[in-house]
């Protein structure tokens, strides 16, 4: 387990925390801290607060998640998936949404709009180089491995 500070915003005192729904899940619940509803119309996106800052510890980040079920129902997405939220940033945690369903959606105060994983963060030291190893895929960029490749058993 990983400390995380938390301070709520007075827009979020009565709020749940972000919490983990199950014993075996990976991102904690997000609530919105809208003090009204918010209409988004289909194509519309709006940032969303959460009602709280954090103090992530060094070295780890947050990354926001869409919810699964509100993408499969509503096609409500989180416009920068994944986000991430930096061990530095220490204002209001909030979520981009976009409808890219086609009804009208109300977030409404408390619903649960994202997951926040945590995560480490490993920093990178790049070193320039006049050749890189070869492999099979080598420069195949986008849909290069195609769609039917993967050949499964029989029955499966």
């Amino acid at each position: 387990m990983i400390e995380v500070l938390l301070k709520r915003l007075a827009h979020g005192a009565d709020l749940p925390l972000p919490a983990y729904a199950s014993a075996g899940a990976a991102g904690m619940d997000i609530c919105a801290a809208v003090s009204e509803d918010l209409v988004l119309a289909p194509g519309a996106r709006a940032l969303i607060p959460a009602g709280f800052a954090m103090a992530l510890p060094p070295d780890y980040e947050l990354q926001i998640r869409p919810r699964s079920g509100l993408a499969l129902k509503s096609g409500i997405m989180v416009v920068n998936s994944p986000g991430t939220i930096d061990a530095d940033y220490r204002g209001e945690v909030q979520i981009l949404l976009l409808n890219a369903g086609a009804d009208h959606f109300v977030v409404t105060r408390g619903m649960r709009i994202a997951q926040g994983v945590l995560a480490p963060v490993y920093r990178a030291v790049w070193r320039e180089s006049e050749t890189l190893e070869a492999t099979a895929r080598d420069a195949g960029g986008f849909g290069s491995t195609g769609l039917n490749d993967i050949s499964l058993p029989m029955g499966g």
